[in-house]
């Protein structure tokens, strides 16, 4: 499927990277929802350990909490929403980038979002005219959620599909461009008037992170291209070493009143293949 191909609004195929992804979140959140049934200070404990506090990141070492935060949800409503959302834009994304593609998406999203909003809530708080702005970024409140990554995906889904139709509240449509606009809009008006804006702010910072991967990532992916750079490396560095080596050895058979050729890449020229004429054939038969 490409992007100028026509969209319906029917739910594409379960399958591939969105499944695994949507079981995962889906099997998390009743696994908690147990749990915190069975003990509420379980439930708690694992809530405050797993989903992303700032002051917990910086101050306790809690670098786990940058990508467990989305599989820790709560409001069956919400959840199930961004779920659809997550099959739906996922799945098509899946289709013309490929499974490592969209869960690289996904991870990057997820995992820029909460790295930015952790420091962006670390830093002193901003004043202009004696007035401090967004005081209210508290870093010891913990957030999570599948909506802040999500926002990341609905952004790179714009960007592919951004005529395709949604249907608001399963009632108004509107293009998927015009809908992240407005979630964009949303998100901000969040940030500046709301009591505690962090969740704003990680879903900001979430959907800045899932934009710069569908700008600078490959269709390959991420992982794909830095093992193309390493392995690239790689040789460059056993090539160089091989050049080296040969100009050892040139120097050495030099002193033995030898003389010994290589080529640029390091390999030995035989004498009969130094004297041989490019042009001339009879040496092939």
């Amino acid at each position: 499927m490409s992007p100028r191909d026509p969209v319906t609004l029917t739910l594409p195929p379960f399958r591939g990277a969105v499944r695994r992804l949507v079981i995962a979140l889906l099997a998390v959140y009743l696994l908690t929802g147990l749990l915190a049934l069975v003990s509420p200070a379980v439930g708690r404990f694992l809530q405050l350990f797993f989903l992303l506090t700032p002051w917990a990141v910086v101050r306790h070492g809690y670098v786990w909490q940058l990508l467990t935060y989305p599989f820790f949800n709560s409001g069956i409503i919400s959840f199930a929403f961004a779920l659809l959302n997550l099959w739906f834009t996922g799945a098509m994304l899946e289709d013309i980038r490929g499974s490592r593609w969209f869960t690289e998406l996904f991870y990057v999203s997820a995992l820029g979002g909460s790295i930015l909003a952790t420091l962006l809530t670390a830093l002193p708080p901003l004043v202009t005219g004696g007035r401090v702005i967004l005081p209210h970024l508290d870093p010891t409140i913990a957030v999570g959620g599948v909506g802040a990554p999500l926002f990341g995906v609905l952004i790179a889904f714009a960007v592919f599909f951004g005529d395709t139709e949604f249907l608001l509240f399963f009632v108004l449509r509107a293009k998927a461009k015009y809908v992240v606009w407005m979630g964009g809009l949303i998100y901000v008006a969040m940030l500046i008037f709301e009591g505690n804006a962090l969740w704003a702010l990680l879903a900001i910072c979430s959907g800045l992170s899932g934009y710069a991967y569908t700008k600078l990532a490959r269709r390959t992916g991420l992982s794909a291209s830095t093992s193309e750079r390493w392995y690239g490396m790689r040789n460059g560095y056993y090539r160089w070493k091989r050049r080296r080596a040969a100009r050892k050895f040139e120097v050495y058979m030099r002193k033995q009143d030898r003389i010994v050729k290589f080529d640029e890449d390091g390999r030995y020229i035989a004498p009969e293949e130094e004297e041989r004429n490019p042009q001339d054939r009879k040496w092939m038969n």
